[in-house]
């Protein structure tokens, strides 16, 4: 009980100096919590639709092979109408209900050409308007569809997209163009989670989307005699085995897993932030605790020579810990919830609908969110702890303060030396790995070992390189800064840990640049060497028709158009094994003036004359060479042997596909059952204006506005914002954890400002100015953040460059330095610094001279 009154008197008593340190808790405990509520909210809310629109029992077309998956994504597999009757007729069974239902259909407002519904994100669903127990929406204004005219939008789309009743909506697929008039207007009777929703009714929906009379799906509803099991069993026993036949839990199982996925990603993205920041925030524990212990040490030594034990003391630090712990967890779980709200919003503006209102706080967020705060509160106060309990009650007798700690010692030296050895020895390993895989897995252990083994030198880099940054102080600022640099210098293990705060996350930064960087450069040098088409223009989520592909060949200045056919295909090899390869397609002028492939062996010409064009990684991994001869299995019975006839070179632009002639696979595979055209290429003609043939291109396209028409430029700046999108989300986390750094720059300035406190006022009292002790206290500031900020660089090029040799035979070929990004993070750790000093040298420029010479 004395140690509890002890430890909480002593908290209170400096609570000032641990508001940082709580406010580091606080902000990872807070993302921590926040990325579980929203990640809570949003699986209840999917859950929530899924078990009020769900049906007792589905009957739905039989599975798809793997090499008919793509063509069942646009041409939807269906079962007969006679199925729903057949469905009707099962005991028990209340309602057997016909659907039809695309995903990621086209709508389009003929008035504006632009997009209905979402562009990313949640799909566009068009159907049949049908009533069941459980429809997922009603009709709140107009009525249900009839006649081939007429469609039902979802509300929350027709608001976005400014639609009424009466207004003309026109659907495109791959059987042309279809005009409809708004006739209703349907609200969700649960939340909607961001897709658009159009209904048509029975007959045209049929004719339009399925382009013959079948459904999707039949949906039953049970009349509450038998269970859905039971239900199941004799649906199956009435329908035969070869339909897919689900329980509402099966299919809500099956939704939440498909939804799960893509949540996941961004949930353990944004907890691996969290915890790099809380790794962050314990350096500024430490930091607090070390300085707070040697501000006490007449204090403990008092305490130890009245018989307070070794064990009491380090208890006592680590009370204060846990106090320190669980206030900031109790605060970061209550401020998670204002990060669920946002992270809400933002799901929000890309296009998903939850509602704030619907948090779902779980016992899972108070467990994580205590549990990060307390334990690495306890984790970083243990060894400051540790030395508290080391004190001497001699140490009552002695002048308190810091002891100086001029290198570190030879232990930690060794430690750190062989750390960072080994984890740049395996970095340089995974670069040089032949598999990405393998080269993955070097790399992320090269990287921990890397960061400890800086952690671990910091003391003793810090005496080496501050020495060198600091050099150029005196000579510039006189007096202030060859007293600045000797204070940061004074206490190595104090600078090691603040400014490996600002190290990891400025590495990351570092590191995600320049594999943006590389990537962008690869690509560019990539389009720039292969790539002889002056046009791509992509189909998005529907399609290409062969509309668009006339108006794109009737375009004036254009030569020819060049499409490409994917098939998930499988190869069989001479020695008798099977490997999966994606196979592509491409007209006999593909690999001529159009694509300019490097080739490791053979010739690029010999695939128009029947032969196969594998990569080279496929090549090395199945052994394969040019002439050997290798089936090829397009699906459904349908093969074809051909001979290797090019091998082309690591790190294409084509990556490690495998190519056929159209030609070639027409010979076995119908023209009714090849996939569809997803992306395809135009060439302009020789001396036409690339620029102005552009225009007439996307002008000819405007009423396609689910197409991207780029020229080469236009392609490379779409790729560019596709990895920066990627590159500032990643900025954004990282940015946690830079705030966190800052807080313990902060910290340790104003902690060192009330353990030097004597020193000043003997500095003032022999003539430094106010303005030279502000000075002082910021340059010394700077000069630790600048540090920070040079071993983050170095860690950061090392794990960056690491990345693109992993990556090389993956698209990054060409490595690239950012080397604006380098100059403005080290620009950004001088103001990072003067910033961080403000506070602090305030608080020192007013202190009363004799008060501070008196303190004890």
């Amino acid at each position: 009980m004395m140690l509890l009154k002890t430890s909480l008197r002593s908290f209170f008593a400096h609570k000032g100096r641990m508001a940082l340190s709580l406010i580091a808790v606080v902000l990872s405990v807070a993302f921590v919590s926040g990325t579980l509520v929203f990640s809570n909210t949003a699986t209840s809310t999917f859950d929530k639709l899924f078990a009020a629109t769900a049906s007792d029992v589905a009957v739905q077309p039989p599975k798809p092979a793997e090499d008919e998956e793509q063509q069942a994504a646009v041409r939807p597999p269906t079962v007969p109408v006679a199925v729903a009757g057949q469905v009707a007729s099962v005991p028990g069974v209340k309602q057997a209900v016909g659907q039809v239902m695309v995903e990621n259909a086209t709508l389009v407002n003929p008035a504006t050409n632009k997009l209905v519904g979402p562009t990313s994100g949640a799909p566009t669903m068009l159907g049949n308007w049908t009533e069941t127990p459980r429809t997922p929406v009603t009709i709140t204004s107009g009525h249900a569809p009839h006649g081939a005219g007429e469609l039902v939008l979802d509300a929350d789309t027709a608001k976005k997209a400014k639609l009424g009743l009466g207004d003309k909506v026109r659907v495109e697929n791959s059987g042309g163009k279809h005009d409809f008039t708004i006739a209703g207007i349907a609200t969700f009777t649960t939340t909607n989670p961001g897709a658009a929703l159009g209904f048509l009714d029975t007959p045209t929906a049929q004719q339009v989307l399925l382009g013959e009379a079948a459904y999707t799906s039949v949906e039953a509803f049970g009349d509450g005699s038998r269970g859905n099991d039971q239900l199941k069993a004799d649906t199956v026993a009435k329908v035969g085995g070869g339909y897919q036949v689900k329980t509402a839990a099966e299919q809500k199982e099956e939704s939440t897993k498909q939804i799960g996925s893509g949540l996941d990603f961004m949930k353990y993205a944004m907890l691996g932030f969290a915890f790099v920041s809380a790794i962050v925030g314990g350096f500024l524990i430490i930091n607090t605790f070390s300085m707070l212990v040697a501000q006490r040490t007449r204090e403990i030594g008092l305490l130890r020579a009245i018989g307070g034990s070794r064990r009491q003391v380090n208890r006592s630090v680590l009370v204060e810990a846990l106090i320190l712990g669980v206030l900031g967890s109790t605060l970061g779980v209550a401020a998670g919830l204002g990060v669920a709200v946002g992270l809400i919003k933002l799901m929000n503006a890309i296009g998903m609908d939850l509602k704030a209102a619907d948090l779902q706080i779980g016992p899972d967020v108070f467990v994580a969110g205590y549990a990060l705060g307390i334990v690495v509160t306890l984790v970083a106060a243990w060894v400051p702890a540790r030395r508290a309990s080391r004190i001497s009650p001699m140490a009552a007798l002695r002048d308190h303060g810091t002891p100086a700690e001029a290198k570190a010692n030879l232990v930690r030296t060794v430690v750190g030396l062989l750390l960072t050895a080994g984890g740049g020895a395996l970095l340089v390993l995974g670069g040089q790995s032949e598999k990405a895989a393998t080269g993955g897995q070097y790399l992320g252990l090269g990287v921990v070992l890397t960061l400890v083994g800086f952690v671990v030198l910091g003391p003793l880099l810090a005496s080496a390189v501050v020495r060198v940054l600091g050099a150029v102080l005196p000579t510039v600022f006189g007096p202030s800064g060859k007293l600045a640099q000797r204070n940061a210098m004074r206490n190595p293990r104090r600078t090691g840990a603040t400014a490996a705060a600002l190290m990891i996350g400025l590495a990351l930064v570092i590191a995600s640049s320049v594999f943006s960087s590389s990537a962008v450069t690869s690509a560019s040098a990539q389009i720039d060497k292969s790539v002889g088409v002056d046009y791509i223009i992509q189909g998005g989520r529907t399609e290409v028709t062969p509309e668009m592909l006339d108006i794109v060949r009737r375009t004036p200045g254009i030569d020819h158009v060049t499409t490409q056919k994917f098939f998930p295909a499988k190869l069989r090899l001479p020695d008798g094994q099977s490997a999966k390869n994606d196979l592509t397609a491409v007209p006999s002028a593909f690999f001529g003036s159009d694509f300019r492939p490097s080739l490791d062996s053979g010739a690029a010409a010999s695939i128009e004359q029947g032969s196969l064009g594998i990569g080279a990684v496929f090549a090395k991994d199945h052994n394969l060479k040019v002439g050997d001869r290798v089936t090829v299995d397009y699906g459904k019975g349908r093969t074809q042997t051909l001979p290797v006839g090019a091998v082309f070179a690591k790190g294409e632009l084509f990556g490690d596909g495998s190519f056929v002639a159209m030609d070639t696979m027409a010979q076995v595979v119908p023209a009714a059952e090849q996939p569809p055209v997803w992306t395809f290429f135009a060439k302009a003609s020789a001396g036409t204006d690339v620029a102005r043939t552009l225009t007439a291109l996307q002008d000819g396209l405007k009423e396609y506005p689910q197409l991207v028409v780029k020229d080469q430029a236009g392609y490379k700046e779409l790729v560019q914002s596709q990895i920066n999108t990627l590159l500032y989300l990643i900025y954004g986390l990282v940015a946690l954890s830079i705030t966190v750094a800052v807080l313990g720059v902060v910290n340790t300035l104003a902690l060192s400002v009330v353990e030097r406190t004597r020193e000043i006022g003997l500095l003032r009292a022999i003539g430094l100015s106010r303005r030279q002790l502000r000075r002082m206290i910021r340059l010394e500031s700077v000069v630790i953040a600048v540090f920070g900020a040079v071993l983050g660089s170095g860690l950061g090029l090392a794990w960056g460059v690491t990345v693109q040799r992993v990556l090389r035979d993956q698209g990054l070929g060409t490595l690239s330095v950012p080397t604006v990004t380098i100059a403005v993070t080290l620009v950004s750790s001088v103001v990072i610094g003067l910033v961080a000093a403000l506070v602090p040298a305030f608080r020192a420029g007013r202190m009363n001279v004799l008060s501070a010479i008196a303190t004890d």
